[in-house]
């Protein structure tokens, strides 16, 4: 039984890949989320017109992080790995861990397997901007994904 009524506010995380080499907070996570396809499959001797379904595939959806450019060129180097075959090289441990309202302690985890990037978009950049901060987002795809609950 939890011991807690309210939701965790989603503002507090941190984004952790497995090697260190990504550096910088990360201001947005989206696209977490798991899936099963399904199979209809309708016996042909079946008295009732009606399709049966199957569990298939499992596979987990792509992960978007978004956050202000630091000078790094961490992102780029997981690109380069991948056009330069360097497939395992490539592939990364990335932990997203939800804190509390302190910070102080971690409540859950999600840990995506396998990841590689799929996808880099560059900032708008525009020289009527104030205060706008340059961002960049980065698209993952793992292979798997574990959930673990902390707190």
């Amino acid at each position: 039984m939890p011991d807690r009524n309210s939701p965790y506010n989603a503002f507090n995380f941190t984004v952790a890949f497995g090697n260190g080499d990504i550096e910088g907070g990360f201001s947005e996570v989206s696209g977490l989320g798991t899936e099963i396809t399904v199979a209809e499959y309708r016996n042909g001797s079946d008295k009732r017109n009606v399709v049966t379904k199957i569990p298939g595939m499992f596979k987990v959806t792509d992960i978007t992080l978004k956050r202000g450019i630091i000078n790094s060129d961490a992102v780029f180097q997981m690109f380069k790995d991948l056009q330069d075959g360097k497939v395992d090289d490539a592939k990364q441990t990335v932990t997203i861990t939800l804190m509390d309202e302190t910070g102080a302690n971690a409540v859950q985890k999600w840990v995506l397997i396998d990841c590689f990037a799929t996808k880099y978009t560059g900032p708008s950049l525009s020289a009527k901007g104030g205060g706008d901060v340059a961002m960049e987002e980065l698209t993952l795809s793992p292979g798997d994904i574990q959930y673990e609950q902390v707190a």
